[in-house]
This record gives structure tokens, sequence and C-alpha cells, in this order.
């Protein structure tokens, strides 16, 4: 019986992939290959199913930054795995690029986050990313002290306690990107 609950657990949850048939885009990008039966597993919905939300946030940011010819546009995909593989909002690092520097426009540099008040200079917006996101992720030790709470004490201690409305600024550019989702 228990065997039974599985398999219909499992044909439910492939019913909407399956619907697509096995020469959808997912079989022939290697996403996931099906059993001789046609069926999947459990891991290979949800990894499709991350995959396609990992890509709509990085297009809505890429959205963002078009819109408003920021100079970070193509860089959401980029910002999009930072932020997956950091554990913070999605949303958090183009917003502070926004806040901090018009998406790239007033960059110092390729530093559009004003990290360490742009003293810091990186040899690409990838390596900015990953420092900032890193840092903001509380994977640094150096920084992890300020950086180990949620988003709001966070933007707090990124540049909150010099500009009073910073933090509030910054959560509605990130409302603007897209839902917290």
């Amino acid at each position: 019986m228990g065997n039974l609950i599985i398999q219909l657990t499992r044909s439910i949850a492939v019913l909407p992939i399956l619907a697509m048939g096995l020469t959808s885009p997912f079989v022939s990008a290697g996403i996931f290959q099906p059993s001789l039966d046609g069926s999947m597993n459990i891991a290979q919905v949800q990894t499709v199913a991350e995959k396609n939300v990992l890509s709509e946030r990085a297009e809505m940011i890429d959205a963002y930054f078009k819109e408003r010819s920021m100079p970070l546009y193509g860089f959401g995909e980029k910002m999009v795995k930072e932020a997956d593989l950091h554990k913070i909002d999605w949303r958090l690092l183009p917003a502070i690029a926004v806040r901090e520097s018009s998406g790239g426009k007033q960059s110092c540099g390729y530093n559009p986050f004003g990290w360490a008040s742009c003293d810091v200079a990186f040899k690409s917006y990838n390596e900015s990313i990953e420092v900032l996101a890193t840092n903001l992720g509380g994977d640094n030790p150096n920084t992890a002290k300020y950086y180990s709470g949620g988003t709001e004490l966070k933007l707090h201690h990124y540049n909150g306690t010099v500009i009073a409305s910073y933090t509030g600024e910054v959560l509605a550019i990130m409302d603007s990107i897209g839902p917290k989702y």
C-alpha cells in the first residue's frame, strides 16, 4: 500500500511535465532523464522547478535594469545564483546596486554597491557580486557579525546607521523588482 501511494504521488507530481511530451526541452537539455518507463523521480521534478524559479527571478532583475537603461542589465542570473548560494533574498543585491549607483550608472569602477565606501576596487561586476553576496550572506568571518540577521538588519548595518531612510528605500526597490517568492 505504501509503495502504491509513493508511485501515485510521483505520477501526479510529474504529470504537468510529462504532458509536454518526452521530447520537451527539459529532456533535450539534459535537465532530467526519464526512466525506461517514462517516469521521473521527485528530485528531478524539483530540479526543473528550481531552475524555472531561478530563471524567472533573473529575468525580472534584467527587465528592471533594461527598462531603466542600467549597466547591470545582463547580470540578473549571476545575482540570483549568488543570492541563492549565500541564502539571501534574491532582490537584495540588485536593489542595493540601484540605491547606491543607479544600477551601475554611477558605479565606482566595478563596485556598483558602494562596498566599503567605494574604497575597494574589483576586477569585474561578477567579482563585486560574489563579494557582496558572500558578505551579506554572513559567510565572511570578518563581517558575519553584521550580516547574520534578516534583510532589514543587514541593510541597517550596510548603510542604515549613516542614512536613516536607507533600509526603507532599499526594501521599496526590492518590492519594485519583484515579489519575495
